[in-house]
């Protein structure tokens, strides 16, 4: 039996995150015929955060800045469950290690926590769905196993991690995985996509729980294609649904990372890749 627990960072915000997180590790369990039991915790409402009996963290992404919330009760008490988790990772005794995974907002809170880069607020919020470039570290990571260069990513953000420092990911092992699309016609520096904090902790600033199918559905509701035409106009709304139907891009990053993350800390054969009808080489 393998313990998995969700961190909700939505704040009560309807959202599709929670709904594709509960999905990709149902999935994933029937998949790897790995039994699990499955809890979450609302820590922003409810300042609910997990023990340390679980074996795998999934942390989601959320609403609002990753800034603002520095020192409330709740940062607080994230920060306090992080460090106890680092703590236990430390100890040579404990040969089971815990594993973590930190999205878009959770993974801004980290990178800002660590100091291992800048976090700042967009010019303009990021929406569709963008190709993310793996870098020397990412091609030999065992989450992204699979995936192509580049692979495709859902991203939704208006906060970002930028301006690597790079003495302090030395000191802490950690390593960038992947890095913004190039942008030459703008003079803005490519955002870090994806951090490799430690050897039980990696993060992404985009959402790789994202079900292509599921957010196709979702995003052709009335209300919600009416809000994103009117902020991001009507070509954005009709790529985005055009490249979530593309087999090769969104469901391929579903596929991969999350059932490679979790097959990694749960020590089992992913075998979500086959379930879904595809090839699980690059």
């Amino acid at each position: 039996m393998i313990r998995i627990a969700i961190l909700d960072l939505y704040e009560g915000h309807l959202n599709e995150g929670m709904r594709c997180l509960r999905q990709v590790v149902r999935q994933w369990s029937a998949a790897s015929g790995t039994h699990i039991q499955v809890d979450e915790f609302e820590v922003r409402q409810k300042v609910e955060l997990p023990d340390l009996s679980y074996d795998i963290y999934l942390s989601s992404g959320g609403p609002g800045s990753p800034l603002a919330s520095e020192g409330s009760e709740w940062d607080n008490a994230y920060i306090n469950w992080l460090q106890s988790v680092e703590e236990w990772n430390k100890d040579g005794n404990r040969s089971q290690k815990k594993f973590v995974f930190f999205i878009c907002h959770s993974f801004q809170i980290v990178c800002r926590h660590y100091g291992v880069a800048v976090v700042t607020k967009r010019k303009s919020s990021a929406f569709g769905v963008f190709p993310t470039h793996r870098t020397t570290a990412g091609e030999n990571e065992i989450t992204f196993k699979g995936l192509n260069d580049p692979f495709y990513v859902v991203d939704s953000r208006k906060w970002q991690v930028v301006q690597p420092n790079h003495e302090k990911l030395k000191r802490k092992g950690a390593k960038i995985l992947c890095i913004e699309k190039e942008r030459p016609h703008v003079p803005y520096e490519r955002a870090i996509m994806g951090i490799r904090f430690n050897p039980y902790m990696i993060g992404t600033q985009f959402h790789p729980e994202a079900d292509a199918q599921g957010m196709s559905l979702h995003l052709q509701k009335e209300e919600k294609k009416r809000n994103i035409i009117k902020e991001f106009g009507a070509e954005k709304w009709h790529s985005m649904v055009e490249q979530l139907n593309d087999p090769d891009k969104i469901m391929w990053t579903y596929s991969h990372i999350i059932p490679n993350f979790l097959s990694n800390a749960a020590g089992v054969k992913n075998d979500l890749n086959d379930e879904l009808g595809e090839d699980s080489g690059s």
